[in-house]
């Protein structure tokens, strides 16, 4: 891949991002996550994460399945189908 291609859409984070970021010192998905907010958009990391993974794992010679996932939290809470069916807010 080219260095300009776009890892994290959500984030607008190309490869060049992410190697730099690599290089820094931050060589876990979760800490560039935090750093750059790769993987907190619409998406969630479902395009991103394991691009992501495989360039610590090239960069860093670790075997991309010892690497940690990140943790998943999505930006919305459920709502019961009874509570939009009644037209009504949930307070719970």
């Amino acid at each position: 891949m080219d260095n300009n291609t776009i890892i994290c859409r959500c984030s607008d984070l190309s490869l060049q991002d992410i190697r730099d970021l690599i290089n820094d010192g931050y060589t876990s998905l979760e800490e560039i996550k935090r750093i750059s907010r790769a993987g907190m958009g619409p998406c969630q990391g479902r395009t991103c994460s394991q691009l992501i993974l495989r360039e610590i794992s090239r960069i860093t010679g670790k075997d991309i399945h010892d690497l940690q996932p990140c943790t998943n939290r999505p930006p919305t809470m459920g709502i019961k189908l009874k509570t939009i069916a009644d037209g009504r807010e949930s307070n719970d």
